[in-house]
């Protein structure tokens, strides 16, 4: 993490997104304890050139990995800055205080931005004896612990016996991910996730030629995958329990839609069926597997 003279910040994280919020989760973290704007924070992702530690976005590990040494790096930068504002106001460190992009001494007038600390890093004669020009932190999170989301995922669901076909009426997830850091994108990544979990129990499925051993559904033309026809409205909660396994209180959310989603259609499929002896059913489940059973059983 890196200020400029004019109090921008640039990010260069190791994380990964392919669509899950990553610069908007950062951003808000930055702008949180900075007292910066959105449009103040530039975010680079990736970049081997410029960052020497990270890896994909598997796991659920962003908010829990790179959302803390986001939250680290921005606790240095301003542990620095407050050292600098203490030399330039000529107070103890002990007397500074720091809210919402403003340094001040306590109980005066006396204060500092962001804004100015970050032109004064940059001036080698504006600083404390020994200390290196520039407001610049680095910082890498490892966790020690495991931590683990949990929730609830309930389906309703009907499954029409002349044809197999099945129809999903309604469902509520409530899900504990600890600190909610975004509302939007955790219910975006749960809605998805349950989409993705549909998709794998109901009608995603490889299928070969039995004879040539040719791939058949190779294309998105051939491969079901699910649409929002093949879904009802998705109610989501949060009941947030925070973790001490990090710094921010989250825990992964990023399976927790697809992981709820498989046994309770699942199971939702063979609650459908059980009049009929059907105590299993094949995945993926889909219509004619479904009208097979189904007529299995009645034969």
């Amino acid at each position: 993490m890196r200020l400029d003279r004019g109090g921008t910040v640039t990010v260069i994280a190791g994380s990964i997104t392919q669509g899950m919020g990553h610069e908007t989760i950062y951003k808000q973290l930055v702008c949180d304890r900075l007292g910066l704007r959105p449009d103040q924070v530039h975010y680079v992702q990736g970049d081997t050139e410029k960052v020497a530690i990270g890896e994909g976005s598997g796991g659920s590990r962003t908010a829990t990995l790179g959302g803390s040494a986001v939250y680290l790096a921005t606790e240095r930068i301003v542990d620095k800055a407050k050292t600098i504002a203490a030399h330039l106001l000529e107070a103890a460190e002990a007397d500074i205080d720091f809210k919402e992009g403003v340094f001040a001494i306590a109980g005066t007038d006396r204060t500092l931005s962001l804004a100015d600390i970050a032109g004064a890093a940059w001036e080698p004669q504006s600083l404390p004896d020994g200390m290196e020009p520039g407001l610049v932190a680095s910082a890498a999170f490892a966790a020690k612990q495991q931590n683990f989301p949990n929730g609830v995922h309930i389906c309703e669901l009907e499954i029409d016996p002349e044809t197999g076909e099945v129809e999903i009426l309604d469902y509520n997830v409530v899900d504990d991910v600890g600190t909610v850091l975004n509302p939007l994108l955790l219910e975006g990544q749960i809605r998805g996730g349950i989409a993705q979990g549909a998709g794998q129990i109901l009608m995603e499925d490889i299928v070969f030629d039995p004879d040539s051993g040719q791939l058949l559904t190779g294309s998105f033309m051939d491969y079901a995958m699910p649409r929002a026809g093949d879904l009802s409205f998705m109610h989501c909660e949060t009941n947030p329990v925070p973790t001490k396994t990090n710094p921010l209180g989250v825990k992964g959310a990023g399976e927790a839609g697809a992981v709820g989603a498989m046994p309770a259609i699942g199971n939702a499929l063979v609650d459908a069926l059980k009049p009929l002896g059907i105590r299993e059913v094949p995945m993926p489940a889909t219509p004619e597997r479904l009208w097979r059973a189904i007529r299995a059983a009645q034969g």
